[in-house]
């Protein structure tokens, strides 16, 4: 089935100038694996459609269940050179949650938020 990252993991994020640091915790030990599988440096750069103009280096976190995502060129030129609020590290932690992960039936009830997931 098909579901948001949010009910997978958590987020969390940073900026320092045009970079962005996203982190994304798997919230079991078995959604890790899919997390590396699906959730690459191209499909987060891609997710956010042209947002992001430089390079995304992922760094996976083994023993955190966690992979640290670099986003180069993802803030419009940073806080201070750009006049979008909207774009800056807090809000790219919080979009990612939206992206779509296929996880296992088998996994259905070690995900967060259960009742927000319709019955397929």
């Amino acid at each position: 089935m098909k579901v948001k990252l949010q009910h997978v993991a958590h987020a969390r994020s940073g900026d320092k100038g045009d970079t962005s640091n996203i982190a994304v915790y798997a919230y079991e030990s078995a959604f890790y694996p899919l997390l590396k599988e699906q959730l690459t440096a191209d499909k987060l750069k891609a997710f956010y459609k042209g947002a992001i103009k430089g390079p995304v280096t992922r760094y996976e976190v083994e023993n955190l269940h966690a992979m640290n995502f670099v986003a180069q060129g993802a803030l419009g030129g940073g806080v201070s050179r750009s006049l979008c609020l909207d774009n800056y590290g807090k809000a790219l932690s919080a979009a990612i949650l939206g992206f779509e992960i296929e996880v296992p039936d088998s996994l259905r009830s070690a995900l967060r938020g259960q009742h927000l997931i319709p019955n397929t």
